[in-house]
């Protein structure tokens, strides 16, 4: 999975987290209830299990290792959370409005707001390089 996929798989699954915790669910229903819910959670853990590998190519390097390391500490905290509440039986809008706050899984949020920036800008760049438009040195 690359990293624009791993980031639309979190990104997601946030967004539907929101949805559901407004939705009112208690924890009497039945685990049939959460297993959309589920999914998604279940894709954002495989796309946070190897972020910060998949981040490893942000240029320039030395700028951008510091920040793996910042990626991964905030993906390792963030999955810990996913999988706690994984593991429950039933999953209510309040426990999901929980993680939601959560400050590790919004710093984590953050983190992919960045890096699909700095992906953006990237590519334009190296577009621009093949282009002839600009020197790849002169970007660094």
């Amino acid at each position: 999975m690359n990293i624009e996929d791993r980031c639309d798989a979190i990104e997601e699954c946030y967004e539907y987290m929101l949805a559901y915790a407004a939705k009112g669910v208690n924890g009497d229903e039945s685990p049939v209830t959460g297993n959309e819910l589920r999914h998604f959670m279940i894709r954002a853990v495989d796309a946070l299990s190897g972020l910060a590998e998949a981040c490893k190519g942000l240029q320039p390097t030395v700028k951008s290792e510091p920040f793996v390391k910042v990626v991964e500490r905030d993906a390792s905290d963030s999955l810990v959370s996913l999988e706690l509440v994984l593991a429950q039986p039933f999953i209510s809008s309040q426990l999901i409005d929980n993680l939601n706050a959560s400050m590790h899984l919004r710093a984590l949020l953050t983190d992919l707001f960045l890096i699909d920036e700095v992906v953006k800008i990237q590519a334009k760049a190296a577009s621009k390089v093949a282009l002839g438009v600009d020197r790849a040195d002169s970007l660094l």
